[in-house]
């Protein structure tokens, strides 16, 4: 929606209009990305101990890291798909390429967000995280109109909220995926 009202940048412009490989944007921008999570959880892990998240081995914090990793990658091809499907709803047909840039630039700030586990408090991680989620949410509505070359305004924020909604249960599953490996590791006595 913001999309709709802002002028257009010269660097965004470029990158809407590029013409990447689903390929060079997985290996030059999602698997960079999609480090951090993993990184900043093993470093608060270890750093931190149980003051920040649970009391969990370093054997543990690496398996917590490398599933959190193999997932968020695994979910860029998931969300991809699902943007593409959603092109439906308003009767277009995005390229999977355009839909695969949407899915790896939406969360970004998702994926900065762990960079806040330098600061070993719980209030600041939070507020970054939500912070993180709003910023996502605001991408999508300012990325659909220029990525998925949607004209009509009306049909730019129904696809929008599409993709937000669904962007939000994957989210939220990748999350529950997370705790469940975590809880599943920690419990294990051979870990």
């Amino acid at each position: 929606m913001a999309q709709l009202h802002v002028p257009h940048t010269g660097v965004w412009d470029a990158f809407t209009h590029s013409h990447m490989s689903v390929l060079t944007l997985f290996l030059l921008y999602a698997v960079p990305m999609s480090v951090i999570p993993p990184v900043m959880i093993y470093y608060a892990g270890v750093t931190y101990g149980g003051g920040l998240l649970p009391a969990v081995s370093d054997v543990q914090l690496q398996i917590i890291g490398i599933l959190l990793f193999l997932t968020e990658l695994a979910m860029t091809f998931v969300v991809a798909y699902l943007i593409q499907r959603m092109g439906d709803v308003i009767d277009i047909k995005p390229a999977f390429e355009d839909a695969y840039k949407l899915a790896v630039v939406v969360p970004t700030p998702l994926w900065l967000a762990p960079l806040f586990l330098f600061i070993p408090s719980f209030m600041v991680n939070l507020t970054a995280v939500s912070a993180a989620l709003m910023l996502s949410g605001i991408l999508i509505f300012y990325s659909v109109p220029s990525i998925l070359k949607v004209e009509e305004k009306g049909h730019a924020i129904l696809l929008s909220g599409s993709i937000l909604s669904a962007g939000l249960v994957v989210w939220a599953a990748m999350m529950f995926l997370t705790l469940i490996s975590l809880s599943m590791i920690t419990s294990s006595p051979m870990l």
